[in-house]
């Protein structure tokens, strides 16, 4: 009889299901570029302080997490505010600068 486990994040996580070498493989280029354009992500090179990747490892690892994915939810986070920080910006220049005529007061007849 087969030992069965219930299929469970659980069981995921505490890699009873899954980690059994022969359903381990690498995955070749190809598949490697395809989950890339899937998820739409791009490499890139930075140089950051090492102070600053320590402090990021640090808090990743508090929360569970890889410093590189924190990273991205970060400036995930930081871009949409900043847009809308930038575009507030720009209404309140454009309505300084089309500020209504004042309307000439009529004098009673």
């Amino acid at each position: 009889m087969t030992k069965k486990i219930k299929d469970t994040e659980q069981a995921w996580d505490a890699r009873t299901l899954g980690a059994e070498v022969e359903f381990v493989g690498l995955a070749d280029a190809s598949h490697e570029q395809a989950l890339e354009d899937a998820l739409e992500l791009q490499a890139i090179s930075i140089r950051l302080p090492k102070d600053l990747i320590r402090n990021y490892k640090l808090i990743a690892e508090f929360h569970g997490v890889g410093y590189q994915p924190l990273m991205r939810d970060v400036l995930q986070r930081f871009v949409p505010a900043e847009l809308k920080h930038i575009l507030e910006t720009q209404i309140k220049v454009a309505k300084t600068k089309q500020q209504p005529a004042l309307i000439p007061e009529r004098k009673a007849a």
